[in-house]
């Protein structure tokens, strides 16, 4: 299961007690905002990308959107988000538990800059019901590896 997943990365970090799990669903930005009591923008989704034999798993704040041009920079080729039914197979979470913690070994992590304007962000931990709230700083300390970029852009943008 997913949400076990989650929590044996996050163990590793002294933090799977911080899991808080809902009796609704946490599945979309305005659901998890309800669930976890706060703005929508604070949510931090975790959008999935094909980017040649890889999956780029983009962390950005739930008022985000993927900037085209920024994408292509970055990455060297156009953002194609994957398909639902491919989710769960290439990243080990399925839509709408999508995290950046314990997924396959072909998953990339990036956090984007949206992220850093607030004090903390709720990621999904796995499953359809479930986050945890972290700072900036130490969601880039649980996703060993990532990367912050620059790829998403904000409504006002």
């Amino acid at each position: 299961m997913s949400l076990e997943r989650a929590k044996e990365h996050l163990a590793q970090f002294g933090r799977a007690d911080d899991i808080m799990e809902f009796d609704t669903s946490s599945a979309t930005v305005e659901l998890a905002a309800q669930a976890v009591g706060c703005e929508p923008a604070r949510i931090a989704k975790t959008l999935s990308f094909a980017v040649g034999d890889r999956v780029a798993l983009v962390v950005c704040a739930g008022d985000a959107r993927v900037a085209n041009p920024k994408f292509k920079e970055q990455f060297h080729t156009k953002p194609k988000m994957l398909k639902a039914e491919e989710a769960e197979e290439r990243i080990g979470h399925a839509v709408g538990g999508v995290c950046p913690f314990g997924v396959n070994d072909d998953c990339d992590v990036y956090l984007d800059e949206t992220l850093r304007r607030f004090a903390t962000v709720f990621p999904a931990c796995g499953s359809s019901n479930s986050a945890i709230e972290l700072t900036p700083d130490e969601l880039e300390q649980l996703t060993l590896g990532s990367t912050w970029v620059d790829v998403c852009k904000l409504p006002e943008e």
